[in-house]
């Protein structure tokens, strides 16, 4: 897959993005089940043409981002940490489907919110994971950070709650180079609307859809904590 992906690399957004994609739906589509982690998907219907979306998912394992990318419909980039675009050949895949950010450079932050309104604008979803870092809790969800909520209010696009479930069945939190195969379920639940909101309801945004996807979690986990969701900070 390698030949196809590093042609693509030299075409302009979105078609280079576009184009990725389409091969890594085909890749994923047959390697997924190979490796005995079919991927269901659910709510696709909250997509509606020609709308873009952030996507806001939960973060569990490594697999999170090959079954996301291709996952989420249309042409969608994500966040991806800068240090990622050097490992060989993977590196390149994710120049392509990210936004790289070095998260100790506050040049390179703000350049990223940029990069990303520039994506929302060429047509494209965003999908973020506002956990910042894997959960390697016992809990459903760990503290959102902002920036997710930040990039939707100012753009005033739509926030799409998403759920992988099963993923951290796969990659065992703290097992090094360990994995089980099992299915996975990704759910797309109603979109939020961010229309008239400003960064004066971001606290207030960020716990809504906190919430939502705490108590969905809970109820479609088998083995989710049962707990109220805590309060934001």
């Amino acid at each position: 897959m390698l030949i196809p992906i590093w042609i693509v690399s030299f075409f302009p957004d979105p078609r280079k993005t576009r184009y990725f994609l389409n091969i890594g739906r085909v890749w994923m589509g047959v390697y997924m089940p190979l490796i005995g982690c079919p991927v269901f998907r659910k709510g696709l219907e909250h997509f509606k043409k020609g709308k873009q979306f952030v996507v806001v998912c939960n973060h569990n394992s490594f697999i999170d981002v090959p079954v996301t990318t291709p996952g989420v419909p249309g042409v969608n980039k994500t966040l991806a940490k800068a240090e990622m675009a050097k490992i060989p050949l993977f590196g390149m895949m994710y120049r392509i489907g990210g936004i790289m950010v070095n998260r100790q450079d506050d040049q390179s932050r703000r350049q990223s919110f940029e990069h990303m309104h520039n994506a929302l604008n060429m047509g494209m979803h965003m999908v973020l994971f506002p956990e910042g870092t894997r959960n390697r809790t016992g809990m459903p969800l760990k503290k959102f950070y902002d920036g997710a909520f930040i990039l939707a209010i100012d753009a005033q696009t739509p926030i799409i709650p998403a759920l992988l479930f099963n993923t951290k069945k796969i990659q065992v939190p703290g097992k090094f180079l360990f994995a089980l195969p099992h299915r996975i379920d990704f759910h797309f639940l109603p979109p939020v609307d961010t229309a008239g909101l400003t960064r004066d309801n971001l606290l207030e945004l960020k716990e809504k859809v906190f919430n939502i996807m705490w108590d969905y979690y809970t109820l479609h986990a088998k083995d989710a904590a049962v707990s109220p969701a805590p309060e934001l900070a």
